[in-house]
């Protein structure tokens, strides 16, 4: 008789399609930088944080909170979700792409609260648009089981009217790949994306998470963009925009940020956890000819709560002129 090869498990089918995906070395390489930094709480530079990993950090924001009366209050306000319409005015916009809406949702952690899932799947579903792309953090937590927050993902995978690109965001695990394009989402990981409207284009590129594990690559990303189209950048931080604009994109979108999520009055923020000027950590912002937005997200972390901050999802509408 002979014997029979055991069958795959769980791991060694997840690495295979990893390694299908994003080639041996990378898969390689990107799990195991994950698998050594994920519990802490400072990143590969020593200077990025998992305020998440500080789990003191935890009881004692939620203690004061309160202690002040305002923990209610503020899991109240991240219920309450906010659309934005935001215009990018691109000079050499393609005529096809006049009046092009991007819904974009960033931030989710649709574990942490299922009524913050809920208010979402309520605030997406009579929005009008062309496409929506997701810049990161769709988990709770930034280690451990991805089940939940898949659960979550394929909900809002539903509810998404068409095409969703999206990237991976620090609390984002490479395991939730095979997961997410099973549902749908197409994943840019230093990658780019090509959306055709008759004979012209509109380029989109995706980095994977740029501020904890640094995995980010622009280059791959971006190289083969023909020089001169107009192109979009996702990334989950806004700590690469010195880089980005010197690459020669004209749009960025990212989150991260919160926009500060618990602020002072006057929507002042207390921190980022971002390496960026306070200007870039919310709205709009421009440098060097390209455009930026800072989506405060529709999600909460570390604690279910905001003050002064109200969660918001986008609409990005691009129209030709000068900025």
């Amino acid at each position: 008789m002979t014997a029979q090869a055991p069958a795959p498990n769980d791991e060694d089918l997840l690495r295979y399609r990893l390694s299908l995906r994003l080639g041996p070395v990378h898969a390689r390489q990107r799990l195991s930088i994950e698998q050594e930094t994920e519990q802490r709480v400072t990143g590969r530079d020593r200077r990025s944080f998992h305020l998440e990993n500080l789990y003191s950090a935890h009881g004692f924001i939620r203690t004061c909170l309160k202690l002040s009366g305002l923990l209610g209050r503020g899991q109240d306000n991240s219920r309450r979700l906010t659309t934005v319409e935001h215009p990018f005015r691109i000079a050499s916009l393609p005529e096809a792409f006049e009046g092009f809406r991007i819904l974009h949702l960033t931030d989710l952690h649709v574990d942490m609260d299922p009524e913050n899932l809920d208010a979402v799947l309520r605030q997406i579903e009579p929005l009008d648009y062309d496409l929506c792309v997701l810049t990161g953090d769709y988990r709770k937590l930034t280690w451990g089981p991805v089940d939940a927050a898949l659960e979550g993902m394929a909900r809002l995978r539903e509810a998404i009217k068409g095409e969703a690109v999206a990237v991976l965001g620090n609390h984002d695990s490479i395991r939730m790949v095979p997961g997410l394009e099973d549902m749908g989402f197409r994943l840019l990981l230093n990658e780019h994306h090509c959306i055709t409207r008759g004979d012209q284009s509109l380029f989109i590129a995706g980095v994977d998470d740029p501020h904890f594990y640094k995995v980010h690559n622009l280059q791959r990303a971006g190289d083969d963009i023909p020089e001169g189209a107009v192109s979009m950048l996702l990334s989950h931080s806004p700590e690469i925009w010195r880089e980005a604009a010197h690459a020669g994109y004209d749009l960025f979108l990212c989150g991260h940020t919160h926009g500060g999520q618990i602020c002072l009055p006057g929507g002042i923020p207390v921190t980022l956890d971002a390496n960026c000027p306070r200007a870039m950590g919310r709205g709009y912002w421009q440098h060097n000819g390209m455009q930026g937005y800072t989506s405060p997200g529709a999600g909460t972390s570390v604690v279910n709560a905001r003050l002064n901050c109200p969660p918001e999802v986008t609409i990005h509408v691009l129209t030709r002129g000068p900025e």
